[in-house]
């Protein structure tokens, strides 16, 4: 999701939902009924009760596949599944009886996951981003992070919903749409957004599908529907994991990143995808930062770091900000050292130059990505507009392919005005950004609201955003969390953790003892609507 007027971002604030429901007459919610035992478990939880015998991978699969069943296309129809793996039960099978044989290594063993639908798996399952375009076939081989976690001996349970091309084809568009897997829609209130473009990712950790899924981001794509879904989301330096197979936006700012109900989750995760790929460039470096990130989930992690609140990403919601005083509030009683306020020079001076450099390094990059997909009819970008034209009732029945028009008329990356475009926000956004704000306050972490309250699902008009604060890390690159800060009207809104490049585990530390010393958490109620 990019951060632009054109995109999406937002979230909620203050109160309990039961008392939001008495102040603002929130509809009641069903009786989740499909929950099992292990619905809302955690990967140590899971993994203990397979080692004692209490639990196999084969009916973790079969509870996660009924849950599905149950709310995504019934029920709440939350559409947050867009393709299940008809190979999941078998491979279970497999794991299970390596398991009993001893064989069996790992927390992630016999796990269910699922990854955003622009994430390339060699097997039955198919890769579109969404789209009806690239429906002819299966991509050839896995994603390099997805084989890692083959390796590890996840089952891949699915494809998640997302928003179609994760948000880069027209304005106005619609979070959480796409024209393959329809609209993926909020647990928590119904009629509001998922936002994206990682939504289906969200929901299917969020209301127990899964304990662990993948969303990727360019800006805001895992940051943004963590908030709005309750969860954790971790968007990675970028080059700390290998993107070589996922469907892409721009190579400068592209990532995948874990999401989970918890930070420790969200670090076992990570831990498995990092690493470098001699298939992506931009990994180079990463097997000298990839590290076991459980190592620094320290209860106390708050005490004694410099937290800077950067005061001009909030203030566009008032609920918002009153969570996040008590947000701080906490963090002080934790132990940090709170500097507030804290500037960060070039506060969103690199916009105009994100939206040059971006629609350049789409062009290039996804017909260097459709180059990789010999079943795949559309071999450019020009014939994927061509597409959507023909199949425009399917396609576009809310909003255009403005971005990809825009992206076509682009020259290659050797053009001077694309280069000193991605240039300047890099820097505005890096350097002379992040990094000058820490080095002048002598900062751990740089913190602020993720995004603000949910808005309600708008075809005509589409996302409605007040703002939020995934831009900078996502223009420079570098980590950012995302962990919930409570609810608002029952609806969940996140506090982000971001600073410099390969800061992940100092990140981890900061967001766990936050976790920790507040537990914000709630699981989804699927309350229809708020209002009369």
């Amino acid at each position: 999701m990019r951060r632009l007027h054109l995109l999406l971002l937002l979230t909620l604030v203050g109160l309990s939902a039961t008392a939001a429901s008495t102040a603002v007459g929130i509809s009641p919610a069903k009786p989740d009924h499909h929950q099992d035992p292990y619905t809302y478990a955690n990967i140590t939880q899971l993994h203990q009760a397979m080692q004692d015998g209490k639990l196999t991978s084969v009916q973790l699969v079969k509870a996660a596949i009924r849950r599905i069943h149950a709310l995504d296309k019934h029920g709440p129809d939350l559409h947050a599944v867009i393709e299940l793996n008809p190979d999941a039960l078998s491979i279970a099978r497999k794991l299970d009886r390596e398991r009993a044989q001893g064989k069996a290594h790992g927390l992630l063993w016999g796990i269910p996951i699922l990854l955003k639908d622009n994430i390339d798996t060699g097997d039955r399952m198919l890769t579109s981003a969404g789209s009806l375009a690239l429906m002819g076939a299966p991509a050839p081989r896995d994603a390099s992070f997805v084989a890692k976690l083959r390796a590890a001996g996840m089952v891949i349970l699915g494809k998640a919903n997302l928003s179609e091309w994760a948000n880069y084809r027209g304005n106005h568009s619609i979070a959480g749409w796409s024209g393959r897997g329809g609209l993926t829609r909020n647990p928590y209130v119904l009629d509001r957004t998922a936002c994206g473009s990682s939504s289906g990712s969200a929901v299917s950790v969020s209301v127990g599908y899964v304990p662990v899924a993948v969303g990727t981001e360019t800006d805001g794509s895992i940051m943004c529907p963590s908030s709005m879904n309750g969860v954790v989301g971790i968007k990675p330096s970028v080059g700390l994991v290998s993107r070589t197979g996922i469907i892409p936006v721009s190579h400068a700012q592209d990532t995948a990143g874990p999401m989970a109900r918890d930070v420790r989750d969200a670090a076992i995760l990570l831990t498995a995808m990092a690493g470098s790929d001699p298939r992506d460039p931009a990994t180079v470096n990463a097997n000298q930062h990839a590290t076991d990130y459980s190592r620094f989930l320290i209860p106390n992690g708050l005490k004694g770091k410099r937290i800077g609140i950067v005061r001009a990403l909030s203030g566009y919601q008032a609920g918002t900000d009153k969570l996040f005083d008590q947000a701080i509030a906490a963090m002080r009683a934790a132990g940090a050292i709170i500097i507030d306020p804290v500037v960060i020079p070039h506060l969103h001076a690199f916009d105009k130059d994100e939206n040059i450099a971006l629609s350049y390094e789409f062009k290039h990059d996804i017909n260097a990505y459709l180059a990789t997909r010999p079943g795949v009819k559309e071999k450019n970008l020009t014939e994927l507009i061509a597409f959507n034209r023909k199949h425009a009732k399917r396609e576009m029945p809310w909003f255009g392919q403005q971005l990809f028009i825009e992206a076509e008329k682009r020259g290659p990356l050797t053009d001077p005005v694309y280069i000193k475009a991605r240039t300047e926000a890099q820097r505005l956004a890096g350097p002379e950004g992040i990094d000058a704000a820490m080095n002048q306050y002598h900062l751990d972490a740089l913190v602020a609201p993720t995004t603000a309250p949910a808005w309600v699902v708008d075809p005509v008009d589409g996302g409605h955003y007040l703002g939020g604060s995934a831009g900078e890390a996502a223009v420079a690159g570098y980590p950012d969390i995302s962990v919930p800060m409570g609810l608002v009207h029952g609806l969940p809104v996140g506090i982000s953790f971001f600073g410099r490049k390969w800061s992940e585990p100092k990140l981890i530390t900061i967001a766990y003892g936050f976790e920790q010393a507040t537990h914000d958490r709630r699981n989804p109620t699927f309350i229809p609507h708020i209002g009369p």
